[in-house]
């Protein structure tokens, strides 16, 4: 069986040895690499990780930035933020970055793994505490920007998918449902994030149910 590939940026090295030893003892999960505050990107070039956790509290480094190369050096890598007590505002800066998941850090390591296994799989993770407000938000940032996108014309497929996201499913899901390749439902992902002029499949699951809310209260 194929390991998922990790790389953890962490500048606290006992947490940084403490989290790979604890990764490496699942049979399905590898940290191929680790670094610290002076990441640059080429460690996530080398790597080719697949999932790629990174600690938001980095003392030297700003993680939003650490963020941004670890994307534009492995822009297929899924990220996670790892946080103590992360604010709203903060994470909508990071999905914007490209982010697909974030963990408390006082999480169970069960819960991290399955998080890490979720980010790989394409599905977007938010704590369950954070999940509703930060959800409102985004929805609202959503809807304002869909009324401006109202006339944009989608494809029935386009349609599909984003109901299917605005649902939970990741590509591999939505492509057995719909009975297409996974690369075809990333290529209607891109298209729907061009045509509504958003920034990650969580907005465009927001933009979904800000627009049936909206419909609702018609």
């Amino acid at each position: 069986m194929s390991k998922l590939r990790l790389l953890v940026i962490e500048d606290n090295p006992v947490l940084r040895e403490g989290i790979a030893a604890l990764l490496n003892q699942r049979t399905d999960l590898s940290v191929v690499a680790s670094d610290d505050s002076g990441f640059d990107g080429r460690t996530a070039r080398h790597a080719q990780a697949d999932v790629v956790l990174v600690d938001r509290g980095l003392r030297h480094r700003d993680s939003l930035h650490v963020v941004e190369t670890v994307k534009k050096a492995s822009p297929d890598a899924g990220v996670i933020v790892m946080a103590l007590l992360p604010v709203q505002e903060d994470i909508i800066e990071f999905v914007k970055a490209g982010v697909s998941g974030f963990i408390l850090k006082d999480a169970p390591v069960d819960d991290l793994v399955r998080t890490i296994r979720a980010v790989a799989d394409g599905t977007k993770v938010l704590p369950p505490v954070l999940a509703g407000t930060l959800f409102s938000q985004i929805s609202r940032l959503a809807l304002t920007r869909g009324q401006a996108v109202a006339a944009v014309r989608m494809t029935r497929r386009e349609r599909e998918i984003i109901t299917l996201i605005a649902d939970g499913l990741s590509n591999k899901a939505i492509a057995r449902q719909l009975h297409i390749a996974t690369h075809t439902v990333k290529s209607h992902v891109h298209n729907i994030l061009e045509k509504l002029a958003l920034h990650s499949r969580l907005e465009i699951a927001a933009y979904a149910h800000a627009r049936e809310e909206a419909d609702t209260d018609l």
